[in-house]
């Protein structure tokens, strides 16, 4: 991609595996709700994101936009949720649409559908006696009222590529975590995804082609209950890392 990609929440987790990994694989422009501790590489500002006129400088000339900023604590009430990721991700989108920005990819969450994962009433199409695989075909069914706002940016996302054609895709990302063992228990391990495995995941989104999709962003593990097949298929996504062989070190792939 020849044109700038801005990335919101730039100082959150995801964000700085995101430029640790493809900091000189694009010419990113960075937006930050304060200060950061140490200056970046790339040019950036600072500002709320449900704030038009702090987001607009970042977004001028933009090809696309890597979505991470909100509120992230499964948590977060609702006057948090609903200006930092609701808001925040309608004037991510309308800017986008008044900047000529042509893709968008969103930082959603397995939140989203929190409450499928343990409903007994989930459809047998998800659920077996030894598999259980959303595929992000399903409903949200979301657990919390950070759901809820990841769900919504979802539906928001989906209103924008069918209104002006943007690309979108939503990326229900995981359990991020470089930790050795990376989770102890067993939801964690289902739904973990490496560092790398991370910006893979995101750097295959700004450069396939699709229309609007739905993708879980984990690792190929063992004990996964979430598809990776749509985001193998459809951005090329090949995952180097699963959760029950993971050290602490990352190997080469064969």
């Amino acid at each position: 991609m020849d044109e700038p990609v801005l990335l919101t929440g730039a100082g959150g987790h995801v964000g700085q595996v995101i430029l640790e990994r493809l900091g000189d694989k694009y010419d990113w422009r960075l937006l930050y709700h304060s200060q950061p501790a140490e200056e970046p590489n790339h040019p950036y500002v600072t500002g709320e994101v449900q704030d038009p006129a702090d987001v607009r400088p970042a977004m001028e000339g933009a090809g696309a936009v890597v979505h991470l900023a909100g509120d992230p604590r499964p948590e977060a009430p609702w006057d948090s949720v609903l200006p930092n990721n609701i808001d925040g991700t309608h004037t991510i989108y309308d800017l986008a649409v008044q900047e000529g920005v042509d893709r968008v990819v969103f930082a959603s969450s397995n939140h989203a559908v929190g409450a499928a994962e343990t409903d007994k009433r989930t459809p047998d199409i998800y659920r077996s006696e030894d598999d259980f695989r959303l595929d992000g075909t399903e409903y949200p069914r979301p657990g919390n009222k950070y759901g809820i706002s990841k769900a919504t940016g979802e539906i928001i996302g989906r209103y924008y590529h069918d209104t002006y054609g943007i690309s979108v895709c939503n990326i229900r990302i995981g359990n991020l975590n470089e930790e050795y063992p990376p989770v102890d228990y067993d939801r964690g391990q289902a739904m973990w995804l490496s560092p790398r495995d991370c910006a893979q995941i995101h750097d295959r989104a700004l450069r396939a082609d699709y229309g609007f999709e739905i993708v879980y962003g984990i690792s190929d593990n063992d004990s996964k209950y979430y598809s990776i097949e749509r985001a193998r298929e459809v951005l090329g996504y090949e995952p180097q890392d699963n959760a029950a062989e993971w050290d602490g070190t990352e190997k080469l792939s064969e």
